[in-house]
C-alpha cells in the first residue's frame, strides 16, 4: 500500500551539523516520504556539485539503506550567480551551476530542481537582464530534457516572479515539458495581499503546469523562519486548491534556528501538514488516513 501523495522536508530544518545519515533518518522519523536537498549560494553547498561519483554513489547508498530518498532539490545559488547577469562571466557560472545540479539530479534519482525565479538578485532588473534569462533559461530547460529531471520555478519575494502567473509567461514562452512551477505558498500569499488579490486565483493560473509545492508560513513583508500557524497563510485552502488541480507532491519549507526541540518541530510540522493532505484524501473528511492508500493494483488501474 501507498499514499497517494508524498510529503517531503526541507534539508535545512534539520541542524547544519548533521550528517547525510541522520539527517535521512531524522526525516524518516518524523514520518516524512523524502528529502529534499538544498543547493545555496554558499561554497559549502555549491561544492556539493562537484561531488565524486563515489560519494554520489554512497550518498544513494544512503538513501536505500535509511529508506529515505532525496528527491527534489532547491536551487538557490543563482541568487549569487544568476543567469541574467550583465557580467558574462557571472552568467557563464550560473549555466554551469545549472548544468552540474541537473547532473547530480540524474545520478541521484532527484526528480524535481526548484529553479530559483531571479533575473538578477544583486544587480538591479532590467530588460536586458531578463533577455539573458530567457536564453539561458531555453538552455537549461533543453539540459533538463536531455537528463529527464523537471525544473520548476520557485515564484519569489521579488518583483520580477512573485507570483504564478509571472511564473506562466516563462513556462509558455519556453514551452518544455520540463520547464514547470514549483510555487512556495507563502510567497504567493504575500504577494496576492501586496497587489490586493487572490491567492488561489493566483495558483490556478498555474493550471497544468504546478510539479510541486511548498509549504511555507510567511507574513506581510516577511519570507523566512515564521512558525507554521504564527502566519497568514491558509494552508487548508492553498492544499485544497493545488489537490484539485492535481498536485500530490508537497514540501514542508522551514528553518532550524537552535531550538533545542528541533526534532519534535519536525514531526509537528508533518502532523500539521499531513492532517490537511490527508483530509482531501478522504473527500473532506477527518480521519481518514486509509483514504489516503492505495495498493498497487487500485494505483495501476487509476493511471491506465
Amino acid at each position: 500500500m501507498r499514499k497517494e501523495y508524498t510529503l517531503g522536508l526541507y534539508e535545512k530544518s534539520m541542524p547544519s551539523w548533521l550528517g547525510w545519515r541522520e539527517k535521512l533518518e531524522e526525516a524518516k522519523k518524523a514520518g516524512y516520504d523524502f528529502v529534499e536537498m538544498s543547493i545555496d549560494e554558499s561554497e559549502e553547498k555549491l561544492s556539493r556539485l562537484r561531488m565524486s561519483a563515489k560519494d554520489r554513489g554512497e550518498l544513494v547508498r544512503l538513501m536505500a539503506e535509511t529508506g529515505m530518498p532525496i528527491r527534489t532539490m532547491c536551487l538557490s545559488g543563482h541568487r549569487k550567480y544568476p543567469i541574467g547577469s550583465e557580467d558574462a562571466a557571472v552568467r557563464a557560472r550560473g549555466m554551469e551551476i545549472m548544468e552540474q545540479a541537473i547532473c547530480l539530479a540524474e545520478d541521484l534519482g532527484i526528480r524535481i530542481i526548484q529553479l530559483a525565479g531571479y533575473d538578477v538578485y544583486y544587480e538591479k532588473s532590467t530588460r536586458q537582464t531578463a533577455a539573458w534569462f530567457e536564453a539561458n533559461l531555453r538552455r537549461a530547460a533543453e539540459l533538463a530534457s536531455e537528463a529527464g529531471v523537471m525544473l520548476g520555478f520557485e515564484t519569489m519575494e521579488t518583483e520580477f516572479m512573485n507570483t504564478v502567473e509571472k511564473a506562466m509567461h516563462y513556462v509558455r514562452k519556453v514551452q518544455s515539458p520540463y520547464l514547470n512551477i514549483y510555487p512556495d505558498m507563502g510567497n504567493i500569499t504575500n504577494s496576492a495581499v501586496l497587489y490586493g488579490k487572490n491567492v488561489l486565483d493566483d495558483l490556478r493560473t498555474g493550471q497544468g503546469h504546478l510539479a510541486s509545492v511548498h509549504l511555507k508560513e510567511t507574513l506581510p513583508g516577511k519570507f523566512r523562519e515564521i512558525p507554521f500557524g504564527s502566519g497568514h497563510v491558509d494552508f487548508p485552502s492553498v492544499i485544497h486548491e493545488a489537490w484539485q488541480m492535481g498536485v500530490r507532491r508537497y514540501v514542508t519549507e522551514f528553518w532550524y534556528t537552535g531550538s533545542r526541540s528541533w526534532q519534535a518541530d519536525l514531526q509537528a510540522a508533518h502532523e500539521l501538514m499531513s492532517g490537511y493532505l490527508d483530509r482531501e484524501c478522504g473527500g473532506g473528511d477527518t480521519g481518514e488516513e486509509e483514504a489516503c492508500m492505495v495498493g498497487e493494483g487500485e494505483r495501476r488501474a487509476a493511471n491506465g
